[in-house]
């Protein structure tokens, strides 16, 4: 079967696949639209692993130094290709990174790069505090893990409020 303009740019609407990769699930599919979507579904999720497993090698570093030269950081933003690198918005990025880091000073990136001895001794210490308020066992729970909470937004990047929006 002949495979027609208007048949790639239908299975590519219905996709969102590149056109060589639509004209090519077609003409496999000798022009099937339905086998050739389940076609492209399937490659996709071959590419969406190729894609995981690729290591993000350009990128760029950044440093900030605040207004009286106090406090200072430097940053590591990576990327797959050196064009995403050199775009505005990701030196932009990098810069908002690297400010938020000087102002708010997190200990870690996210929750789970908190070493667990750390966890541990300040869930004791909320546990203690918890005691001292005269809580019962099962409210003084909820609390430690509410203030498990503010200390993960206190000392974790990702959690912290934007300075932005503050």
């Amino acid at each position: 079967m002949a495979i027609t303009a208007k048949m790639v740019s239908e299975l590519r609407s219905r996709t969102g696949a590149g056109i060589m990769e639509c004209k090519k699930a077609l003409t496999e599919t000798n022009g099937d639209i339905d086998v050739a979507i389940q076609k492209l579904r399937e490659q996709g999720l071959k590419a969406s692993e190729l894609k995981g497993s690729r290591a993000a090698e350009e990128g760029l570093i950044v440093s900030y130094i605040h207004p009286g030269s106090r406090v200072g950081t430097l940053v590591e933003l990576n990327c797959e290709t050196d064009f995403v690198a050199r775009t505005e918005q990701f030196q932009e990025l990098a810069k908002e990174i690297a400010m938020q880091v000087a102002a708010a000073k997190p200990k870690y990136v996210k929750p789970e790069d908190v070493p667990a001895e750390d966890l541990e001794a300040e869930k004791s210490i909320l546990h203690a505090q918890a005691e001292q308020e005269g809580k019962p066992a099962h409210i003084a729970e909820r609390i430690v893990e509410g203030r498990l909470s503010k200390f993960y937004s206190e000392t974790c990047l990702l959690q912290q409020p934007y300075i932005r929006d503050t």
